[in-house]
């Protein structure tokens, strides 16, 4: 099997696109997307083994036969780095410029918080995700265009998180995207005499492999959350994947500055309007679905019984 993408065979053939975060999750899926669609893909993280297994997989769907798919597909590096190091950072897209001559497109995928109330979240804890979060993209996003966009051109993609009207239990991390959002839009007017495009992805309530990074009691919380969305269901890795995809190509070549959305309008829910979630009928459909391009995705443990107890989800067909 190999990834079921709805763009068109080789839409980024030739391009280099980094994705930070490729070890696991949204990162993981995107990386998958980009390189079937003909990038060469460099994975960055902490986690080196996470890389490696990441890499693996693409290499091994690149040599799978798909009709319609030109040329070979499954290119992709990877890149061990803290992108909260300056140096770090500034080294690797050194070796990263040297390898490949440019980078053509970023996505800023990685990122990390916890949950706890605002009153309780010491100062080394706020430092943390908002270096992880803002300062780790912004030093990511700098070097990319000091060292290959200001002359080459090129497009970046922030992921940020659905923020709009607070974030309780994450301040720390809806003070850092928000400052992302704010980031995306300056460096998308800074940066556009040189051909840079900036935007941003804000997934709502995406079943990720992250969310099994949460605490047990918050299992319940979790699984909970998709009944205050209109459209009465939770996000999948490759519907965020498709965003990115999207700000990527060149049929957003006069998209900049922008922040799209990927979150069954769950901000548009108010108290006092009346029924806007889903009908139980829509609810009781499967909690995970739709577009599912991605031949890898295993649906979060927290999640699995939702829809039947599989531990994986029914391929778009």
């Amino acid at each position: 099997m190999s990834y079921r993408s709805v763009f068109k065979p080789g839409l980024f053939a030739g391009k280099v696109v980094i994705v930070t975060g490729g070890g696991s999750g949204i990162g993981r899926c995107t990386a998958h997307e980009l390189a079937a669609l003909g990038a060469h893909v460099v994975l960055i993280g902490r986690n080196l083994q996470k890389l490696q297994v990441v890499a693996g997989e693409i290499a091994a769907d690149g040599t799978v036969e798909h009709p319609g798919r030109p040329g070979h597909v499954g290119h992709v590096s990877f890149h061990a780095c803290d992108i909260r190091q300056e140096d770090a950072v500034r080294n690797t897209i050194t070796a990263i410029v040297i390898a490949h001559g440019r980078v053509d497109g970023l996505v800023n995928n990685a990122g990390g918080q916890y949950i706890t109330p605002a009153e309780q979240i010491s100062a080394k804890g706020w430092d943390a995700v908002v270096a992880t979060n803002l300062t780790g993209g912004f030093l990511m996003a700098r070097e990319c265009y000091v060292q290959s966009m200001q002359k080459h051109g090129g497009s970046i993609v922030n992921i940020i998180a659905d923020i709009w009207g607070s974030m309780p239990g994450m301040a720390h991390s809806g003070a850092a995207r928000a400052g992302m959002v704010s980031f995306t839009e300056t460096a998308a007017a800074e940066w556009a005499k040189s051909g840079v495009r900036v935007n941003a992805v804000a997934p709502g309530y995406i079943a990720s492999s992250g969310m099994d990074h949460y605490p047990p009691e918050a299992a319940a919380m979790l699984r909970g959350m998709r009944e205050t969305v209109p459209l009465g269901r939770f996000g999948n890795e490759a519907e965020t994947s498709a965003a990115v995809a999207f700000l990527l190509s060149p049929a957003a070549a006069f998209i900049s500055g922008s922040v799209l959305r990927v979150d069954g309008a769950r901000p548009q829910v108010r108290m006092g309007w009346g029924q806007v979630a889903a009908s139980a009928e829509v609810q009781q459909r499967e909690a995970i679905k739709a577009f599912d391009g991605f031949h890898r995705y295993v649906t979060p443990k927290v999640f699995a019984d939702l829809d039947g107890g599989d531990d994986s989800t029914e391929a778009a067909s």
